[in-house]
């Protein structure tokens, strides 16, 4: 594997943090922009895999911001990425000659798991969450499409 220059990963590093940062202000304002949560899913088990630890720092921070702004739960989108690691995740590896596939599967499942959760949780404490619209389908696809690049 290449060796990146210093100002290369200082560069992205930079990037990273700010649309870590900006990005979840942006959706609070303009509800179109997906939400992410299954690619920062994704993210977290590649961390949690050994890949290092800005692929587990930065998703956190991005939720944590996510909570912040759209008053999402937090420890449900852990519990269902944890959720999602514990108990399909090793099934998916199966297909490991096409990365792309695991990628994409891995983050439809996370959103598929988090909306269960939540809907879980909408159901014990009589709120409402979360809205079953167009927006959350696109929300969907995005996450499938950023997971394949």
């Amino acid at each position: 594997m290449k060796k990146r220059s210093l100002p290369f990963r200082l560069l992205i590093a930079t990037a990273l943090s700010l649309f870590v940062i900006l990005y979840p202000m942006l959706i609070s304002v303009y509800v179109f922009f997906p939400l992410l949560i299954g690619f920062m899913g994704l993210m977290i088990i590649r961390g949690i895999e050994g890949r290092g630890y800005a692929y587990v720092l930065f998703p956190l921070v991005y939720l944590i911001n996510l909570e912040i702004n759209l008053s999402l739960p937090l420890l449900l989108s852990f519990f269902a990425i944890l959720l999602y690691y514990l108990t399909l995740y090793n099934r998916v590896l199966y297909l490991k000659r096409c990365k792309m596939c695991v990628s994409i599967l891995s983050a439809a499942l996370i959103d598929v798991y988090y909306v269960g959760v939540l809907t879980g949780y909408d159901l014990l404490m009589d709120t409402s969450s979360i809205v079953f619209d167009s927006l959350l389908w696109y929300s969907f696809i995005f996450d499938m499409v950023l997971a394949g690049l």
